[in-house]
């Protein structure tokens, strides 16, 4: 799914958010110089495979979060993690570095990523995300995030950290 499929599928179900086009970003230090709205609720995610390159995980937190894979790894009980390459990311999600978003699950076919979405989204009701490109910033309630991936099929767990 590229960008105006990704806006094609929220129109036709009437899912509400806002679009702020951008020059391509390729980290939250540069979504924060181009001054894009809402600050407070823009992602950082994390594209994570397992060791043996058979589990795969996509972790989603608030862009001044630290996540500590040593950490995450013992709370969530998964083999020893490290960061996809650009190959796998491409071909899981069909998506570039720089680029990472959950809406790239809705690429995976397999369903074979597992999604990890830090609370604080969720108790802040809204969350900014690339939509498949990383030209343009969505933002959107949460649960319409959530009710999107679950409905593909995308395993999820809202986390603490």
């Amino acid at each position: 799914m590229n960008k105006e499929e990704l806006f094609a599928f929220l129109d036709e179900r009437g899912v509400a958010y806002e679009r702020v086009d951008h020059s391509p970003v390729f980290t939250v230090d540069d979504m924060i110089d181009a001054e894009i709205p809402y600050e407070d609720v823009i992602a950082k995610n994390l594209f994570i495979r397992d060791d043996k390159k058979r589990n795969f995980y996509l972790i989603t937190v608030l862009e001044d979060k630290r996540v500590d894979l040593k950490e995450f790894r013992h709370a969530h009980e998964t083999r020893p993690l490290s960061f996809a390459s650009e190959e796998l990311l491409m071909d899981k999600m069909q998506l570039i570095r720089g680029a990472v978003t959950p809406f790239g699950l809705l690429n995976n076919d397999e369903r074979d990523i597992k999604f990890y979405l830090d609370k604080d989204f969720v108790a802040k009701g809204k969350i900014g995300i690339h939509p498949n490109f990383n030209d343009a910033t969505v933002f959107l309630e949460t649960e319409n995030l959530l009710e999107i991936i679950r409905e593909h099929g995308n395993e999820i767990e809202i986390i603490e950290l």
